[in-house]
């Protein structure tokens, strides 16, 4: 039952969660769609269901029955109906997202910042500044640097609180709980994650890599009755000298053991108590039984609860907190903290817990609730010891209420349900725990986008108010924006015209400063946004939109290609294919709607109304059907010219018919990652897993997400492990891959030859061979061996292996062969789709002007590649032009942060004496990568006469 109910709410979570990113707008007022939209609109929406009528049977083979055309009829009218019902995609309606995370005016200047912090504060204290880092990087699309910014605050963390905490999120980032047969409280191998290592307070970083001794058994509960005789053996009847007496019943004891205790009982039994002077003391009425103090007894001398049973630690537990019997009160809440080993204990012991007290047991229970997200988030009996104020009062009396806690609690409601009443609940907790600047920033304007989401403008605007006020300029958007929202246009637009003028611009400044004017100075605004920030989608989803309105849908579909040739994303293309059913190339629309489900599998077209699995059955009697062997030739085909778009697609259909086919998911893992899609990537790679038809398979791709999410070592092992079963290609091809992710020496080169030969002689099939010649070829260039590398680059190339092209051009550019290495990097922009990369390699073999049209083509074509501004930027500097070398890099840092550029900006400022900008882009470049090299050494030279530098300033 409770499966059944976590699946409607996952399916209703979805439903309303795209609303916010998709970008049609719903017209209430009839169903003709019309609304808004005026007469061209209308016009539009009739030529569209005449096209669908008129093209109702465009069958692809000549066998096609009655029967069958009666069916397209009906889809094509159904294809029609929804679609007016839908409407028409309204330009006046689209709003750009606000972000629900930190966001700095100046980024440079926070990663240096706290760069400084990490280095500079005391050890205990870095586990803090590296949650600050994670909310930093959580922005970025790298979810690579979230991880080990989240490991690197595990790694120094001090408290168990912190421990649990982290260690359950780095799960929660692999998401375990989607591979079948395994248990949350599975230990991964290592310290840092261990569940049980996570229960053991105190600061060694130096050992959270390491394995651990966990033996990963649970521990059972025990049915050994308590022995009073073996108890008392040690000591003899005339050693008590005291008894406690419960009822009928009497407890004999010593009276120094007792007294040593606490101090309560040693007041109580040498102190100036009437008890002091008794050899019987009533103990009825203080709430333990016969056989509970018979245990504090043992206890007293034995000093351990290992042999009791649980009801009677829980017993002892009480007692000692009513009698400050701290030793006791340890040792009970260390036995009833190993017992907590799933939910159902978790669940029982935890109020014991919060009553007494008790800090690692709350901390065990709460790490199996963690540790069982995301589906715990669902369960009530859960969600109640963390939602309301009451509750993170008794969580912050047992010592285990947080900002970091109510943070993760808090990203995981968001994902699952932006606008419900937990969310805004866990959201008001967390800013109950803010108390450092950037918490409180990070918390307000959350909340402000929640409430936005919710439609509930003035809470909105008054926790983006509290946002600015902490300290977090972006949240300006936000206050901006619900302003907008209340009717307060102008308002709107002063506010975010004065923005502009305050501060360096940047593109998400003008992008929302467009939405509160119009016409010539709203497109001004849009093309200036995309300048400095080619990575917004909105500019290029209005204008899209404002030509589909024009009737020039053409140029809207060329408009909305521009930024899915280089980033890729399931609103930009659901738009896309609303433009390709409006001229009736379903196959392209209906290409596009599978890259979707792809990406988010439950995605809702047209603003949530219309499920994409629908739009697919609706779309696909309009294309011509493919048996599994036409897929295989389709996949072929677009993989070869590098339409990974078009490949996932192919993919999609392939799982259709056979959703089991873990080779197929693995496949799709790999096109996804190509597209920087890391999310989607990992959650194919688990299906692989789950669907394997043998333990060899799974464990290959158990290695693949252990490799992806930064755990080489561990996949290596799962290689190993692989081979030891069943030679195969995956396992041999996936252990040579984690050997080359490093400085390889001459004998791991030979080592790395030597596995990918071994993959090559086992069988798989060409799509997979041709990756693995490739990347022989490159090992062969590596070792200087450049007649066997053309040889694997030749062999690629025959079965079609496109991206080999860039191999062989880089032989023939070694043998000082530059012609033929252009001429082949021109077959590879000939034959590729996404062809940004060959005419940035083309750009290597050409004389400087040559080579500035093909880097200027590849920054046009994908604006996230950074060698063309490093080159551009290096190439003025050899001309002596300081400032626009320097102008060149900035460009590119104001929307990709990135690690070259920063390093090579860094030396820039070096060699014109600014030692000052130098530390700083030094230390951002750091905060990306702390064990860059060449940053580290021009950082260490920068230090001293960036100081002298402030010096001078400030004199």
């Amino acid at each position: 039952m409770q499966n059944n109910i976590f699946a409607t709410m996952r399916s209703l979570k979805i439903m309303e969660g795209c609303k916010g990113t998709q970008v049609y707008a719903l017209n209430s007022s009839g169903t003709g769609g019309g609304g808004g939209v005026g007469s061209v609109g209308e016009k539009f929406l009739q030529h569209l269901q005449d096209h669908l009528r008129v093209n109702s049977i465009r069958s692809k083979s000549t066998r096609s029955f009655q029967t069958n055309n009666v069916q397209v009829d009906n889809n094509n009218t159904v294809l029609a109906e929804a679609l007016a019902t839908y409407g028409l995609p309204q330009s006046d309606l689209l709003e750009p997202l606000i972000e629900p995370c930190l966001k700095s005016v100046d980024f440079v200047n926070t990663l240096a910042s706290v760069y400084r912090r990490i280095e500079s504060c005391p050890q205990f204290e870095k586990s803090g500044v590296y949650l600050e880092q994670c909310a930093i990087f959580r922005g970025l699309p790298d979810p690579k640097l979230f991880r080990r910014s989240l490991r690197s605050a595990r790694q120094h963390a001090v408290d168990v609180h912190s421990k649990v905490v982290l260690s359950s999120w780095l799960r929660f980032e692999r998401r375990e709980d989607e591979l079948i047969g395994t248990s949350s409280m599975d230990c991964c191998g290592r310290n840092i994650e261990c569940p049980k290592n996570s229960l053991v307070s105190g600061y060694n970083p130096e050992s959270v890599y390491d394995l651990c001794t966990c033996s990963q058994s649970r521990r059972q509960d025990t049915d050994v009755e308590i022995s009073m005789g073996d108890g008392e053996c040690s000591t003899s009847e005339e050693d008590f000298d005291m008894s406690f007496c419960i009822g009928d019943d009497e407890v004999r004891c010593i009276r120094y053991n007792i007294a040593s205790l606490s101090r309560p009982f040693k007041q109580m039994l040498y102190g100036s108590f009437s008890e002091s002077r008794r050899e019987k003391i009533n103990f009825s009425l203080n709430g333990i039984s016969v056989k509970g103090m018979r245990a504090a007894e043992i206890f007293s001398r034995e000093k351990s609860v290992d042999s009791f049973e649980p009801d009677v630690v829980l017993e002892l537990l009480s007692l000692a907190n009513r009698f400050c019997c701290e030793e006791m009160k340890t040792a009970c809440d260390a036995y009833l903290a190993s017992l907590v080993c799933d939910m159902e204990r978790a669940m029982l012991l935890i109020e014991y817990g919060l009553d007494e007290t008790a800090h690692l047991l709350v901390a065990a229970c709460l790490q199996v609730f963690m540790r069982e997200l995301p589906s715990s988030v669902h369960n009530p009996n859960v969600t109640r010891f963390f939602c309301s104020a009451e509750a993170r009062e008794r969580l912050a009396i047992a010592g285990h209420a947080s900002f970091l806690l109510y943070y993760f609690l808090s990203q995981i409601a968001m994902d699952d349900d932006m606008k419900s009443n937990m969310t805004v609940m866990l959201l008001e907790r967390l800013g109950e725990c803010a108390s450092e600047s950037w918490q409180k920033q990070l918390a307000f304007h959350q909340l402000g986008c929640v409430m936005l989401e919710r439609q509930e403008f003035k809470d909105a605007q008054k926790w983006f108010e509290e946002a600015v006020e902490a300290g977090h300029v972006y949240s300006l958007v936000g206050v901006a924006r619900a302003k907008y929202k209340r009717g307060h246009k102008y308002e709107a637009y002063k506010m975010m015209n004065s923005l502009v003028s305050d501060y360096s611009p940047t593109g998400w400044m003008y992008q929302e400063r467009s939405l509160y004017c119009s016409g010539k100075e709203k497109m001004m605004d849009l093309d200036t946004a995309t300048e400095l920030d080619p990575t917004l989608s909105y500019p290029f989803k209005y204008r899209a939109v404002l030509m589909m309105e024009e009737s020039n849908i053409e140029a809207a579909i060329q408009e909305i290609n521009r930024i899915i040739g280089f980033r890729v994303s399931p609103d930009c293309l659901e738009l896309r294919a609303w433009f390709s059913i409006s001229m009736g190339d379903y196959e392209h629309a209906l290409i596009d709607v599978r890259a979707i489900l792809t990406f988010e599998p439950n995605y809702m077209m047209f603003h949530g109304k219309l499920h994409g699995d629908h739009l697919v059955e609706l779309l696909r009697h309009h294309v011509q059907q493919w048996s599994q062997a036409d897929c295989w030739m389709q996949l072929y085909d677009r993989w070869s010219c590098v339409d990974d778009i078009g490949s996932l697609a192919v993919v999609h259909h392939m799982l259709a018919n056979d959703p089991g086919k873990s080779l197929v998911r693995f496949r799709q893992s790999l096109l996804l990652l190509r597209l920087n899609c890391q999310k989607a990537a990992m959650r194919s790679l688990r299906l692989a897993r789950n669907h394997s038809t043998s333990e060899q398979e799974r464990l290959v791709y158990e290695g693949w997400l252990l490799y992806d999410t930064g755990h080489r070592e561990e996949a290596l092992a799962k290689a190993e492990e692989s081979i030891s079963i069943q030679r195969s290609f995956e396992a041999f091809f996936l252990k040579a891959y984690a050997l080359a992710d490093s400085n390889l020496d001459t004998e791991s080169s030979s080592f790395v030859i030597q596995l990918l030969e071994e993959a090559l002689r086992c069988p798989s099939d060409g799509l997979r061979k041709g990756q693995a010649l490739n990347n022989l070829g490159s090992v062969y260039v590596d070792c200087d061996k450049l007649d066997l590398a053309a040889d694997c680059y030749m062999n690629a190339l025959n079965i079609k292996h496109t991206r080999a092209h860039q191999g062989l051009a880089r032989v023939y550019h070694l043998k000082n062969q530059r012609k033929a290495a252009y001429d082949e990097m021109t077959k590879y922009i000939d034959k590729a789709r996404s062809n940004a990369s060959a005419y940035e390699k083309r750009s290597e073999y050409c004389d400087r002007d040559m080579a500035k049209s093909d880097l200027c083509m590849a920054s046009q074509l994908d604006p996230l590649r950074t060698y063309p501004y490093r080159y551009r930027a290096a190439v003025l500097m050899d001309d002596h032009k300081e400032a626009e070398a320097i102008s060149e890099l900035s460009k590119a840092i104001s929307f990709k942060p990135d690690l070259q550029l920063l390093h090579l900006r860094a030396a820039f400022h070096d060699s014109m004496g600014d030692y000052i900008s130098t530390r700083r882009d030094c230390e951002a470049a750091l905060c990306l990568d702390p064990s860059h090299t060449d940053t580290i050494e021009l950082y260490q030279r920068a230090r001293e006469p960036s100081d002298e530098q402030q010096q001078k300033e400030r004199s």
